[in-house]
């Protein structure tokens, strides 16, 4: 069995691609839009990975 967290690319059935991303449990923590191809599924994640420790966190009024 594959370790958690991770990010998992699935695609719709409309032929789009998503990601959700697992924690340590194997729960979905978050979930992408869509995108037309797989690379830019890819370039979603790679994102995420470089952005998220430096995002910073707020609190809906």
């Amino acid at each position: 069995m594959a370790s958690h967290p991770k990010f998992l690319i699935k695609q719709a059935k409309d032929g789009q691609f998503y990601f959700n991303l697992t924690a340590k449990n194997g729960q979905v923590i978050a979930s992408s839009e869509m995108y037309t191809t797989k690379a830019a599924c890819e370039n979603g994640i790679a994102s995420v990975k470089e952005n998220a420790p430096n995002a910073e966190t707020e609190e809906a009024a």
